[in-house]
């Protein structure tokens, strides 16, 4: 089914920013994307999902290997024992021989589901847990090469690392292009650099909605 999906603000990258824009999505490829007339006139069957704020490519998530492998994603039904986010370091450790695989691989999945809920699409790989590997191909991320040793503790929200979007996203939405990106309940730019990916409201990964909050 082909869907627009338009914002107030359409954030393309390494172009101008587009008031009113819209990205159209076929399959898992852009068809069209651009000021939201333009691209409803050319699509008029289309589905339209409206969002509020801006549209983006997709996140690139540098801290994967840490994200699903050194820490632990509490089920909602743990949140008595160990609270909603996850554990890392010393809290992490303690749990040792606690972790058989299927808490382990519940975990992989709940850190993934986490990492669609900022809007990332891009996962450094480099896992060596075969377990993982096929977690992270089940969701359908792409991944990327590491960056190699980073300094500071693994965090959810691209933008730690990328401090700002051309430096978090993936690369650009183009015309052809895979359909990864995101929306964020922000009024624009510097907004969302300074608010970071919590405010993600949508992911759309390969042109499948994976994430939505409203």
């Amino acid at each position: 089914m082909l869907t627009v999906h338009a914002a107030p603000l359409l954030l393309p990258l390494g172009t101008a920013a587009v008031p009113g824009g819209a990205v159209a999505v076929d399959g898992d490829r852009i068809v069209a994307l651009g000021p939201y007339d333009r691209v409803v006139d050319a699509h008029p069957t289309a589905r339209v999902r409206q969002w509020p704020g801006v549209i983006t490519p997709g996140l690139r998530q540098w801290d994967g290997v840490a994200l699903l492998t050194r820490l632990y994603h509490p089920d909602p039904r743990e949140a008595d024992e160990f609270g909603e986010h996850p554990l890392s370091g010393a809290e992490f450790e303690r749990l040792g021989g606690r972790l058989d695989e299927p808490r382990r691989a519940g975990s992989v999945r709940r850190g993934l589901q986490r990492m669609l809920s900022h809007g990332t699409t891009h996962l450094a790989g480099g896992f060596a847990e075969p377990a993982v590997r096929t977690a992270v191909r089940r969701a359908g991320l792409t991944e990327v090469p590491p960056a190699g040793p980073l300094p500071g503790e693994p965090g959810l929200d691209p933008f730690v690392r990328g401090r700002d979007l051309p430096g978090s996203a993936h690369g650009p939405l183009v015309v052809g292009g895979r359909a990864d990106l995101a929306v964020f309940d922000v009024p624009d730019e510097a907004a969302l650099c300074a608010a970071g990916a919590r405010t993600c409201v949508a992911t759309v990964l390969g042109g499948r909605l994976v994430h939505r909050r409203r």
